[in-house]
């Protein structure tokens, strides 16, 4: 399948995992912080001021994950170049298995977040390090279709996430509210597991290996030298249109979703209850269908990638997402429609990460593509930071939420517009041998 050796679908698999378990790790706090935010500060779960003071510390902790996860990115993108893929692989997947799990055991809302700061490191890390090493494993002509399998670990991981709260929060201890988050926290040593097999099969890239053994240590400042800061430029500006645009859509999902379902309800004239039990499914399958269109969008980067080129399969991904967003969240459609307006952006505003896995490392030479991946990719989150902010402060505006919302993912959809006035920096990849 797709003549990959067995070993090399070794790498291809654990790479998949640990990103996978990053994304995973990363958002449980999402799921858990109705619960756990309220009963760190003492206050009654589901009271008017737990409610407030959730969405606050949600916005506040999601920042931080996003500044923690860009930190590590360039930092370990960086170690990566110096000691090797597999080592830095190993190292940030138990960073952030053991940083997520020492959240079930915080006593207060600063522990919270040192612990969440710990995760934060190691999820950003990760990425560089699966990245490099998968295109460095596989043949030069099947490092598209590595790449683009290596990023649907993204929304497994968002769908594991859920699951995992829906059984262990809401079967399993239902009836414990202020310690089931704990248990939640607790699934986040997984990836340490997956980490210790990594250590026993998967060893460092031969490429990787002849080049470190020869050439000196990279520097960050390298990124921004003659000769390569076109490649940065390149990498860095398809990279923050992306972030930009993937996490003000996602952010607002649970917020537009219910705003959605209490408008079809009221057209339904259906009670308090069942409008609850709408608003709830509703926000579900926002998600999933977001979710599921991110899968088959990371997909369908391939044949773009491979028969249209780098730069035109970015063209078109932008253009979609900006209609998608702009039509979804700007005509006057039924509450129906704009929900299953969210398969088309998952499509692509979601979608379009499955080419960053390959595109950012082709872009760069061996001794600097850690580097230089986990640069480019990363340093977005920092500028996407403000958006939980705004999510929160939109959410507390309680039944105005959705409609604020929708004007501002209105706006959002200019963002890849912007994408397209970019493609003139954009480098081409396409046909082009990872250079050492």
């Amino acid at each position: 399948m797709l003549g990959l050796s067995r070993y090399q679908w070794t790498v291809l698999f654990a790479a998949w995992l640990g990103w996978g378990f990053d994304v995973f790790d990363g958002l449980l706090f999402n799921y858990v912080a109705p619960n756990c935010v309220p009963t760190l500060l003492g206050l009654e779960i589901g009271s008017p001021a737990a409610k407030s003071a959730t969405l606050y510390w949600t916005g506040v902790l999601t920042s931080i994950l996003l500044i923690g996860w860009a930190v590590g990115g360039v930092l370990f993108g960086w170690v990566c170049d110096r000691i090797g893929r597999t080592r830095t692989l190993l190292l940030t997947m138990a960073m952030y298995a053991f940083g997520t799990a020492a959240c079930a055991f915080a006593q207060n809302i600063e522990m919270l977040i040192a612990f969440r700061i710990i995760a934060s490191l190691g999820i950003g890390g990760e990425w560089a390090a699966g990245a490099a090493m998968v295109a460095e494993a596989v043949p030069e002509e099947k490092r598209v279709e590595a790449g683009a399998l290596l990023y649907t670990a993204a929304p497994m991981g968002l769908f594991l996430a859920t699951w995992v709260n829906m059984e262990v929060a809401g079967n399993w201890f239902k009836d414990s509210p202020e310690t089931s988050w704990r248990y939640v926290f607790l699934f986040g040593l997984i990836p340490a597991v997956v980490a210790f097999l990594v250590r026993l099969f998967v060893h460092e890239p031969e490429r990787w290996k002849a080049v470190a053994a020869v050439s000196t240590p990279p520097k960050l400042s390298e990124l921004f030298a003659p000769g390569v800061r076109e490649l940065t430029r390149s990498g860095f500006f398809m990279a923050v249109i992306a972030l930009l645009t993937w996490w003000s859509c996602n952010a607002f999902i649970p917020t537009v979703a219910a705003g959605l379902g209490r408008a079809n309800a009221e057209s339904l004239g259906l009670d308090a209850a069942a409008t609850r039990a709408m608003v709830e499914h509703w926000k579900t399958l926002a998600a999933t269908y977001f979710n599921l269109g991110g899968l088959i969008g990371t997909l369908l980067t391939i044949p773009a990638s491979k028969y249209l080129g780098r730069k035109a399969m970015f063209s078109i991904y932008w253009a979609v997402s900006a209609a998608a967003v702009l039509a979804t969240f700007g005509l006057d459609l039924a509450p129906q429609w704009r929900l299953y307006g969210y398969f088309v952006i998952g499509l692509s505003v979601f979608g379009v990460f499955g080419s960053f896995t390959y595109y950012l490392p082709e872009l760069f030479p061996t001794r600097l593509r850690g580097t230089g991946a986990g640069f480019c990719y990363n340093i977005g989150r920092i500028i996407a930071a403000g958006g939980p902010f705004l999510v929160g402060a939109i959410a507390s505006q309680g039944a105005a939420a959705a409609s604020s919302a929708l004007s501002v993912l209105f706006y959002v959809g200019f963002i890849p517009l912007i994408g397209l006035l970019l493609m003139p920096w954009v480098i081409e990849t396409r046909g082009r041998a990872l250079a050492d």
